[in-house]
């Protein structure tokens, strides 16, 4: 092997999934020294495999494409080779990827905890890796006695790409005819946000009818849609990173061993889509929606009981019974909850930071993170940090 392997990365760039497997491969690099790196512009549809590859003379090929003729063209390369994709069109070759039934997990345990028996997954058949959440999805849902409405539904699934118009009709037709409260999974951020697209236009209301999770942490579709998605982050600098190291060992000659490595997520993020409770009294989803939407601007419990019309009384015996807490718990809890966002996110002095969150001076915030939290704000955010 050359002093510099030459390796191709065939890996597409247009969502935060490939970017985070190619920032793995470079800290890699950065690590252990650099590689030629030749990065096909490749997408992940029916494209075929990049021309030069047919007569290419490298070491080493990554690819995330799940198309059977870049399968083909990777292995006629007959050098090492490691997929990353999930497709399963390299049985052959070593994978490491993703772990789907840890993912899906995440997503089950946090629609079980808000009292979700009521289930829904929306995948896209055509890819293994949404086959495979929505299998243990499946599992878990049955091991639980919940109760999962699966799209599609098995007499639409297909083998040939529909449009999305076409498609749209058919997810309409399914989301009015889901049972609510109902908590779903989306096979990845992409499908989420066409659930609460479809939810917007047709008056669905999310998360109080549909609560909506998504996979692959997208930052920027998961903020663009409304309200923001809830999504799993897979580890994919952990997953970019182990690659490279991988196929580094296969071009010095070494055998891969185990043909299949799972990464776990790094987590779940919880945005508007997914934060509210399955609750069945009317009055007390009103309040938590109430709280959800103005928790942050400075409001009391008797702003609450003017919104949804009845005495402290009766509001906090309900709203103890069904959600576990008094309004005035959930009114702050709301308010942490986005000063940690905003700790995590933003530069912004805690002065800012109370009067965005409705606390009227940050002695009273510093306070009261202090008493719930149990560190201060400012070593909050030099943990987040790190």
């Amino acid at each position: 092997m050359a002093k510099r392997p030459q390796v191709a990365l065939l890996i597409e760039r247009s969502n935060a999934y490939a970017r985070g497997l190619l920032r793995g491969i470079y800290a890699y690099l950065r690590d252990h020294g650099p590689w030629s790196i030749y990065l096909a512009d490749q997408g992940l549809d029916d494209s075929p495999p990049p021309n030069w590859l047919k007569n290419w003379r490298g070491h080493g090929i990554i690819a995330r494409s799940v198309t059977s003729r870049i399968a083909k063209a990777v292995r006629a390369a007959g050098i090492p080779a490691i997929d990353v994709s999930g497709s399963r069109l390299f049985p052959d070759l070593p994978c490491v990827e993703t772990d789907n039934e840890a993912v899906s997990r995440l997503v089950f345990d946090h629609l079980a905890q808000r009292g979700f028996r009521q289930l829904a997954f929306c995948g896209d058949d055509r890819f293994a890796w949404s086959n495979e959440r929505r299998h243990w999805f499946t599992q878990l849902a049955e091991q639980a006695g919940c109760r999962l409405e699966i799209y599609p539904l098995p007499d639409r699934r297909r083998h040939k790409p529909i449009s999305w118009q076409q498609e749209e009709k058919q997810l309409v037709d399914w989301i009015r005819h889901l049972r609510r409260p109902c908590g779903m999974m989306a096979c990845n951020d992409l499908r989420g946000w066409r659930v609460l697209e479809v939810c917007r236009r047709i008056g669905v209301r999310v998360p109080d009818e549909i609560a909506v999770i998504g996979v692959d942490n997208d930052e920027l579709l998961c903020n663009l849609t409304e309200p923001p998605l809830s999504s799993v982050i897979p580890d994919t600098l952990r997953i970019g990173y182990e690659t490279a190291q991988l196929l580094d060992e296969m071009m010095r000659g070494r055998k891969a061993g185990e043909t299949l490595r799972l990464i776990k997520p790094a987590g779940l993020i919880t945005r508007h889509s997914s934060d509210v409770l399955a609750v069945a009294d009317p009055q007390v989803s009103a309040a938590l929606r109430f709280i959800r939407e103005h928790g942050a601007e400075g409001i009391k419990v008797e702003d609450v009981l003017s919104a949804v019309r009845t005495s402290r009384s009766i509001l906090d015996g309900r709203f103890k019974k069904a959600v576990g807490r008094t309004p005035h718990e959930e009114i702050l809890r709301i308010q942490l909850q986005r000063v940690k966002q905003l700790l995590e996110e933003s530069d912004l002095p805690l002065a800012a930071i109370a009067a965005r969150t409705g606390f009227k001076h940050a002695e009273y915030l510093s306070v009261a993170f202090k008493r719930e939290v149990g560190t201060s704000p400012g070593e909050y955010r030099v943990r987040s940090k790190q």
